[in-house]
């Protein structure tokens, strides 16, 4: 079997083996984040140029995706069966570190040991503590430190981490999840970063930080910046927006990002997580990112000149294949998506659209009326606020051919029926449709023959008064694909106390006789402990 690892690594190109080698840096049995692994090879350089404009992620993807062709390395699929990680085999990974090793690729030390007392030319680190140990002492007796050009730190094993300064020629740095919190003990001063002025890689997720230092104005080089899951994070320093060839950022912030003209230096961006802004930055200037890919955003305010500014910028990201809509303010209406339904074409290379801000489902019907090719590729839409939902709507989205998650809430629901057909949603994996007490959602033999998890809402009172008085709503021996869950969400509202009791028993009785046995979640809304009976 190793000749046959052997022979498959030997033939391969040499970018991928050299994408390969690095999967050494990773602990054995690592789940290995696809996204993260692909940025650092653009950051390490090992993605080469293609066509000019060419996105390097891209690219990077196709190396990614060779290598799980040949074999190499094992995909991880979420739920809806897109790939978003990979793990290694041990067998390919005892292959791969052998190899490293002779070749001097990658360093894995755990600082005990030999490898405290390595002494030769290190390019690549790999720290990998398995104990926590607050005595262990940082390594400092590498020769050539001067020439590392990646560090990978696994917790605990930021014990050991050497002082940042000493890297001169550093390009990815990654403290993923390791403590660098004020509770720590072990806290980094992360202040020497900004003398790693060769850097494309900085990553920061998940390390409890409340503060970036201004010093990271420093690094010009600086392609992607990983500051996810940090909650505590209440701001960003204006010197980060001065980094022009940054392509990502994510991060998670509770303040507006607060200096006019911040975004429009970004001009490399393709990734742009997290942010919350105020509209009137946004609408003026992001209109100027034309590599956009991915914008999730978040806006503190706004009025209807500032979402027509926003709605005017947006039709200029002709890249966009994923964009998610927050508002985080009380003071919300319809007209950013009506605006939206009006004046913007979404592109084809749509894959994902989020809106949690008040919508009506006229702009989405707008968009696949007047061109249904250019949502071709959208396979998740999550519109959480929408005003109400007609059977109409349901025919239209169902038609959508790739689509893989739906997840719909009403809020003034009028149509009290709506009935999921057999010939719509035919790719649907995940499926989620809560239109409150108002209406009551039923399937056809048929329908919805590939989703693994269905959520949907039931209004007692409604199935009731419409003649629906065995709660019928054609789950027997149907979505047989069901295998994960299947949540309904029972509102009792108006129904006697029996009345709640009799839905809950008889949609029970039909799920657990499900052949794939799905794991069921019934809430009564309010509890039948609190429905207040009514006389009819």
């Amino acid at each position: 079997m190793r000749r046959v690892l052997s022979f498959s690594y030997y033939n391969l190109p040499s970018h991928l083996k050299t994408c390969l080698l690095y999967l050494c840096i990773y602990p054995e049995d690592s789940t290995i984040d696809r996204d993260r692994l692909i940025w650092k090879w653009v950051a390490e350089g090992f993605v080469h140029h293609g066509d000019q404009g060419t996105s390097l992620f891209l690219l990077g993807l196709n190396y990614f995706n060779q290598l799980v062709n040949r074999s190499m390395i094992q995909p991880i699929y979420d739920r809806l069966g897109q790939v978003y990680a990979c793990r290694v085999h041990d067998m390919v990974l005892d292959l791969i570190c052998n190899l490293s090793h002779e070749a001097k690729f990658v360093n894995v030390l755990d600082g005990t040991g030999d490898s405290m007392s390595f002494q030769g030319n290190v390019r690549r680190l790999s720290l990998q503590n398995k104990m926590e140990d607050h005595q262990a002492k940082p390594l400092t007796n590498i020769m050539s430190m001067s020439r590392v050009r990646s560090i990978t730190i696994f917790p605990p094993a930021v014990s050991i981490m050497p002082s940042l300064p000493m890297f001169e020629v550093l390009r990815v740095l990654d403290l993923s999840d390791c403590n660098l919190g004020k509770s720590s003990s072990l806290q980094l001063n992360l202040k020497g970063v900004g003398h790693l002025i060769h850097l494309r890689y900085l990553g920061l997720s998940g390390t409890n930080i409340s503060k970036l230092p201004a010093e990271i104005g420093n690094l010009q080089f600086l392609e992607v910046l990983d500051l996810g899951s940090n909650y505590g994070l209440d701001e960003l320093p204006s010197t980060l927006f001065k980094l022009r060839r940054l392509i990502y950022l994510n991060v998670v912030l509770n303040k507006v990002v607060p200096t006019p003209g911040v975004l429009q230096n970004l001009t490399s961006i393709e990734v742009l997580r997290g942010i919350l802004v105020s509209l009137n930055i946004i609408a003026q200037e992001h209109g100027n990112l034309a590599r956009l890919r991915e914008l999730q955003i978040s806006f503190k305010d706004g009025n209807l000149d500032l979402y027509e500014g926003f709605v005017y910028s947006l039709c200029s990201l002709h890249r966009i294949e994923s964009l998610c809509i927050n508002c985080n303010s009380e003071e919300t209406s319809f007209e950013l998506m009506d605006l939206l339904g009006e004046c913007w074409v979404p592109p084809v290379h749509l894959r994902e659209f989020v809106s949690r801000m008040p919508s009506q489902l006229s702009a989405l019907r707008g968009w696949i009326k007047r061109d249904p090719s250019h949502l071709s590729n959208l396979s998740e839409l999550i519109l959480r606020s929408v005003k109400e939902v007609q059977q109409e709507d349901m025919e239209i989205i169902g038609g959508l051919l790739s689509l893989r998650r739906l997840w719909i809430t009403s809020t003034h629901q009028t149509q009290r029926l709506l009935v999921i057909r057999a010939d719509g949603f035919r790719c649907m994996v995940v499926f989620e449709l809560n239109c409150g007490s108002a209406a009551q959602i039923k399937f056809e033999p048929g329908a919805l023959p590939w989703a693994e998890a269905v959520e949907f809402s039931l209004g007692v009172r409604v199935a009731k008064e419409d003649g629906n008085c065995g709660f019928d709503l054609g789950l027997q021996g149907n979505l047989l694909s069901l295998r994960r869950y299947v949540r309904v969400l029972m509102y009792c509202g108006g129904a006697r106390v029996g009345e709640a009791k009799e839905a809950e028993a008889a949609v029970r009785h039909v799920l657990e006789a499900h052949p794939n046995h799905p794991r069921i979640y019934i809430w009564t809304i309010p509890g039948i402990a609190e429905v207040v009976t009514w006389e009819g």
